[in-house]
């Protein structure tokens, strides 16, 4: 055991344990001052109805009833405002996210050969304490206007696994280099910081970001990678490797994110719109899978395909048309963005993750950056240039869905043309494209100057002497914070397989000493 280890106080070790119950039981109660159920779900008694038809039945769901009276969601589209029971509607795409945030999420972080344990059963426990506080912090933001308390429905739920997924791209950036206690309490901060960074870019800029490539994909990227910057140290560790068990398993989660990610980019759009997110999404995954194979196999050694880039880049698609995926970007524009979100991110963990490592020293356990980071950046860009593209022409009056902003001022010509024909519409900014699509930008922008000072902020306060840091030789092992069964699998052959892979990924030559640089560049 080395110096530092020694040196490592164990008491904060255990303080996960009390602070879980202290944390569930104040979120039990903040529930019991600020939740209650949204009309919806009221019982006919106290909701003063008779049971409504279903949103898609009475007709809200076609792009058609753009007149109707809307409230922004919490993802820059917008949602019913009626008092129609919306459960048939949105919970077969909330039962798909709810997947991908339990078993893909967790499954695809699983690749390490002794941190299987941790990387899906942590998922569990950070998404379960996530969803209850972005409940609240995206309550407070959003829906607190003229009441005393936060009305929850579906919606409320898929907002809430939206923010989960933030705090999990974060936490794929710091697997294995954290305790519980970090993960936690980072946890927490990020959701704070999160739901602000949220109102701002759907309240103030009135963005559109149906898949949150930009609002959740993007900040949770680089909210990681800054709070793995503040947390740098050495990694080398032989626990930092794959064995083919665990790559087999690691592409479970792949496999369940890929087949689910059009409803994660569908999940709260309406009408015509959703039905051009799911094709959009399911066309640019498709084309992304390709080309991430075919690249894959171009940069690796003996042009063989590499499981790290399978895991990870053929999903690059679904992020980066998230921004853009219900507006009329045309299912061969979708398949151009996957093509070039599936190469940008095997050349991402190829060429700049070892770049990233040895010139900044930050390390990235899944690689986040080419998966959520560098493809959300590119999401941004790709919605800016189609907001700037879109026209009435085009849209119809779907555009005014699409973008709210864009609908004229209160007192124009054009809009009393509008509410003569929709009585129920509501007056915006009276936004051009250009201006619809340079605010498109600032939120992209601020997004990135949000999470990196928040992650920088938080990575500061997870090294206070509190915080007990991961000793150096339990790094990326599940015996810090597991009992596990006796292993007797883990003898040379293992080691060797895991060092050759690892090898393979930083370019170190067999027997090479990898010294200070971090030994899987995911």
């Amino acid at each position: 055991m080395s110096m530092e280890d020694r040196l490592q106080p164990r008491r904060p070790r255990m303080m996960h344990i009390p602070f879980l119950l202290f944390l569930q039981a104040v979120l039990i109660v903040l529930f019991g001052f600020f939740v209650e159920y949204d009309s919806p779900a009221e019982p006919e008694i106290h909701a003063g109805t008779t049971p409504p038809k279903s949103a898609v039945q009475d007709g809200v769901g076609n792009s058609s009833d753009a007149g109707r009276k809307t409230t922004e969601s919490a993802n820059g589209h917008h949602r019913p405002n009626d008092d129609v029971n919306t459960l048939g509607h949105y919970y077969p795409m909330f039962q798909d996210v709810h997947v991908m945030i339990f078993i893909g999420f967790g499954f695809l972080m699983t690749f390490l050969k002794k941190y299987g344990y941790s990387a899906v059963a942590l998922n569990f426990l950070i998404a379960a304490i996530t969803l209850q506080w972005a409940t609240l912090c995206q309550g407070f933001f959003h829906g607190l206007e003229g009441s005393d308390s936060i009305h929850v429905s579906i919606t409320n739920l898929l907002n809430a696994d939206f923010a989960s997924a933030t705090v999990l791209i974060s936490f794929g950036a710091v697997l294995g280099v954290t305790t519980p206690f970090q993960l936690i309490v980072m946890s927490l901060i990020e959701i704070v910081i999160f739901a602000g960074n949220e109102h701002l870019g759907l309240e103030t800029f009135k963005v559109s970001d149906i898949g949150a490539s930009m609002l959740v994909h993007v900040f949770g990227a680089y909210f990681g990678l800054a709070v793995s910057f503040v947390l740098r140290r050495d990694h080398s560790s032989d626990n930092e490797g794959p064995s083919y068990t665990s790559d087999t398993f690691a592409m479970i989660g792949t496999i369940f994110l890929w087949l689910f990610w059009p409803s994660f980019n569908s999940g709260l759009a309406e009408g015509d719109a959703q039905h051009r997110a799911v094709i959009n999404t399911y066309y640019s995954l498709a084309a992304c899978c390709v080309t991430a194979f075919a690249l894959s196999s171009l940069v690796s050694k003996d042009n063989k395909f590499d499981m790290v880039h399978i895991q990870n880049s053929t999903l690059a698609g679904g992020v980066a048309i998230g921004t853009a995926a219900d507006m009329m970007i045309h299912p061969w524009g979708a398949m151009v963005v996957g093509s070039a979100a599936g190469a940008l991110s095997v050349l991402g963990y190829r060429f700049f993750t070892p770049a990233m490592n040895k010139k900044l020293n930050i390390h990235d356990t899944c690689g986040v950056h080419n998966l959520h980071g560098m493809p959300g950046v590119m999401a941004g860009i790709v919605g800016a240039i189609t907001a700037a593209m879109a026209t009435q022409e085009e849209y119809g009056v779907s555009l005014f869905r699409q973008f709210p902003a864009r609908v004229p001022e209160l007192n124009t010509t054009e809009f009393n043309q509008l509410k003569s024909q929709f009585a129920d519409m509501e007056p915006g900014l009276g936004r051009s494209a250009t201006n619809q699509a340079a605010f498109q930008m600032y939120a992209l922008l601020t997004t990135l100057a949000v999470a990196i000072v928040g992650g920088l902020l938080t990575g500061f306060l997870l090294k206070l002497p509190i915080f007990d840091q991961v000793p150096r030789h339990r790094l990326f092992d599940d015996e810090l914070s597991w009992e596990v069964p006796e292993d007797e699998e883990h003898d040379d052959h293992v080691f060797s397989q895991a060092e050759q892979g690892r090898n393979k990924r930083t370019g170190l030559a067999a027997g090479s000493e990898p010294g200070m640089i971090p030994l899987m560049n995911r």
